[in-house]
């Protein structure tokens, strides 16, 4: 057969807890060190040990690396999900079947080539210990498919001190399993007709990492300069805070002493409420969450509104409701997110869509929150964050924090007047001053009731309503300083696609495919709410709107449907929401479908 470089997925099936998790990793990273555009997911379930994890690798040397429904090749290790996961793989691709799972000869699918491999007695020959084969088993199955993919020993090697560091002895037995899978490999399996290679890009992913969003975002917030953390556990965001201590303790502490606070809070509403009162006293603060969590910080993010006080939920976002599925992702926190609170409430709303943007909106939100004085909400999600995804290097920040209206003692002494919530410059952003400057005028009033422009409490509708209409001109404003929106437009293309957040690549593989059967489309990747003019230009100059949403209800497409409802008509949901990663050919299919009924 001819060989196919550079451009297959792999699904390899195991049961949790198995130390799968290791092995997967050393494929990726090899992969990774070999030059080639590749990711991982990994696919793992939120109950106890034992219960089947998924996960998959998709390499390509276009650089599509979305997760792709039907993978080329499988590895099968869990006798409980062996059936169903045959059907993982498409006609003509190849599954490594543990050969201590009995199936019949003609279990696999039509056009699926299924090979069992006696992994049990392989490994029997590397150690004798039964707790280190169990961990190790997983090795084999990488020196399989090394062998079979022909990645080199130098780059598995590599790879293996990197990820076990100064673990000789860890490093030693999984160079003995992996050797032993290829030594099999090369006498069982020679005669297999493998079509699969992966050769070296040299030099392809200089410059680039391999990286999950939540580690991009902790550092993002650690060099955006946020000084306090309140948080409470939750599944996917925890490693967010986790990471942030991590890079806080080796990076943030001089002469002993930190220049940080980290409060693990009693619920999300403690959190919230502690980085209210940080932002308050003019710390930069942040908390983490996910859906369940942020739903309980609705009250504390009402007064950061009203109150206008700088704070940061950094959301990565699960499958709901309620506990819904939390290992899956999802995307249906944007209303929520957008709306959170009770009465005529507006947050902005940031969308990271890859690793390096976790990374640069750390600081931006930040910026935003004290710039506007208000709650700034990042919706990252699992995929995003929890997921190995490759990009560029982080460019270290140059530019300066942004503190926004803050006045000093002397800025008060020259003013000789100081009404907290007025609207001096006509952008709906007051000024404030922070605790502990020392003037008679620096004083105010912070409130969540009815107030006037000077802190004082009021109910006279007329204040009121000036008071929420300086809040909308603020929102306004906001506008003009998210982060924009990333456009391209297709000279000739008549359909538009519209995207956010980790359908990035996705998106970008299903216009790929698009054009490949004649359909040209522009695209638009939300970055942030509030829209900003583009948007409206976008849906203007194209005469059908694909939105791509992860989630059941459309939530975008309603914002859409409430903001821009001249544009309403030409717009189509394009929707997921199973759990899993989305995929280029669900995208490509919802579009072909609509196109064809033109």
């Amino acid at each position: 057969m001819p060989h196919i470089l550079n451009d297959f997925a792999i699904t390899v099936a195991t049961a949790n807890g198995s130390g799968s998790q290791s092995s997967n990793n050393v494929l990726v990273r090899t992969l990774f060190r070999m030059g080639l555009p590749v990711g991982g997911k990994n696919l793992f379930p939120s109950n106890i040990q034992g219960l089947p994890t998924w996960f998959t690798i998709r390499v390509n040397e276009e650089g599509f690396t979305a997760r792709k429904r039907l993978a080329d090749i499988a590895v099968a290790m869990n006798s409980a999900t062996a059936l169903q996961d045959l059907k993982l793989v498409r006609p003509g691709g190849f599954v490594f079947v543990n050969a201590d799972i009995k199936l019949p000869p003609d279990a696999a699918p039509a056009g699926v080539n299924m090979i069992f491999v006696p992994f049990k007695s392989i490994i029997d020959q590397v150690t004798e210990s039964p707790k280190l084969k169990k961990l190790a088993i997983n090795m084999v199955y990488v020196g399989v498919l090394a062998e079979l993919l022909q990645l080199p020993d130098a780059a598995v090697n590599e790879t293996l001190h990197h990820q076990f560091g100064d673990k000789t002895s860890v490093i030693e037995l999984n160079i003995k399993a992996i050797a032993a899978g290829r030594a099999y490999t090369q006498v069982h399996l020679k005669d297999l007709n493998f079509p699969f290679r992966a050769s070296t890009l040299a030099g392809h992913n200089r410059g680039k990492i391999l990286i999950d969003g939540n580690t991009a975002s902790a550092m993002g917030m650690v060099f955006g300069g946020c000084t306090v953390v309140a948080w409470y556990p939750i599944t996917p965001s925890s490693s967010v805070v986790e990471s942030f201590i991590e890079l806080a303790e080796k990076y943030r502490v001089k002469d002993g002493k930190r220049d940080f606070a980290v409060v693990q809070a009693e619920d999300e509403l403690a959190s919230i409420a502690m980085v209210t009162g940080a932002g308050w006293a003019g710390a930069r603060a942040f908390t983490a969450t996910s859906g369940p969590g942020l739903s309980l910080m609705s009250e504390a993010a009402g007064l950061c509104y009203y109150a206008e006080i700088p704070a940061v939920i950094w959301d990565v976002q699960r499958v709901g409701p309620s506990t819904g599925l939390p290992t899956r992702t999802m995307q249906g926190d944007l209303l929520s997110a957008y709306h959170l609170s009770h009465g005529d409430t507006k947050h902005v709303v940031l969308i990271p869509g890859c690793a390096e943007e976790c990374f640069e909106f750390g600081q931006a939100a930040l910026d935003l929150a004290e710039r506007l004085q208000t709650l700034v909400i990042v919706l990252s999600d699992l995929d995003l964050g929890m997921n190995l995804h490759i990009g560029e290097k982080f460019s270290y920040p140059v530019k300066p924090m942004d503190r926004g209206k803050v006045l000093t003692a002397a800025d008060l002494e020259k003013l000789g007047k100081f009404q907290r919530y007025k609207d001096v410059d006509g952008d709906g952003i007051p000024y404030r001053t922070l605790t502990g400057t020392e003037h008679p005028l620096a004083a105010y009033f912070t409130r969540g009731t009815g107030h006037d422009e000077g802190g004082l409490y009021s109910e006279n509708p007329d204040v009121y309503k000036a008071n929420m209409d300086r809040l909308a001109r603020k929102f306004a404003t906001a506008a003009t300083l998210v982060p924009a929106p990333t456009v391209y437009r297709t000279n000739g293309a008549k359909a538009g696609v519209l995207f956010y957040g980790s359908t990035l690549p996705a998106a970008q593989e299903a216009r790929h495919q698009l054009q490949k059967l004649g359909i040209e489309t522009s695209s638009f990747r939300l970055r942030a709410l509030p829209f900003n003019d583009e948007l409206e230009d976008f849906l203007h100059d194209h005469d059908s709107i694909y939105v791509v949403e992860q989630n059941r209800d459309a939530q975008l497409m309603s914002i859409l449907r409430s903001e821009l409802p001249q544009y309403w008509q030409k717009c189509h949901s394009v929707l997921h929401y199973d759990g899993l990663p989305i995929d280029a050919e669900t995208i490509v299919t919802q579009i072909l479908a609509h196109e064809g009924q033109k």
